[in-house]
C-alpha cells in the first residue's frame, strides 16, 4: 500500500513541526508543509490524499488567503480532496460555515488536539479503506 501524502497548512512553524513529527514518526504516511494557501494551491498537482488547514494564515496586515479562502479555491480545483480545518475559534457559526464549504472536520487547537487530529486522519482512512 503507497503511504498517504498529507497537506499541512499553517502559518506558526511550531504547529507545523508538531504536527510533522508526528505524522512522519507514522507509518504509512509522507507529509508536505505549507506556511500559506497560497503554497498548498500552487502543490495541488501532488495530489495529496488529505489536507489539514489552519484557520487563520498570516496576520492582518498581510495580503495571504485565509483558511476559509483557500478551502474555497481547493474546492474550485475540480480535486476532490479531503480537509481538516484547524483552529483556536469555538465558534458554531464558524464551524457550520467551514462544513458548508466542504471541510471534513473542524479540530479545534486544544491542548489536546494533536491526539483529535490523529484520531480524526485514522478514522477517515480507515472509512476509505471499509468501502467497497
Amino acid at each position: 500500500m503507497k503511504n498517504r501524502l498529507i497537506f499541512f497548512v499553517d502559518d506558526d512553524k511550531m504547529m507545523l513541526n508538531l504536527m510533522e513529527y508526528t505524522f512522519k514518526c507514522r507509518e504509512g504516511f509522507e507529509v508536505k508543509s505549507y506556511f500559506s494557501g497560497e503554497e498548498c494551491i500552487e502543490n495541488l498537482k501532488l495530489n495529496p490524499d488529505l489536507i489539514v488547514l489552519d484557520y487563520i494564515l498570516g496576520d492582518d496586515e498581510s495580503k495571504t488567503m485565509s483558511g476559509l479562502q483557500t478551502l474555497q479555491k481547493i474546492n474550485q480545483s475540480g480535486k476532490e480532496i479531503p480537509v481538516v480545518i484547524l483552529s483556536r475559534e469555538k465558534s458554531e457559526a464558524l464551524i457550520r460555515e467551514f462544513i458548508k464549504y466542504g471541510a471534513k472536520k473542524y479540530v479545534i487547537k486544544d491542548d489536546y488536539f494533536i491526539d483529535t487530529l490523529v484520531e480524526t486522519i485514522d478514522n477517515h482512512f480507515l472509512e476509505l479503506n471499509s468501502l467497497p
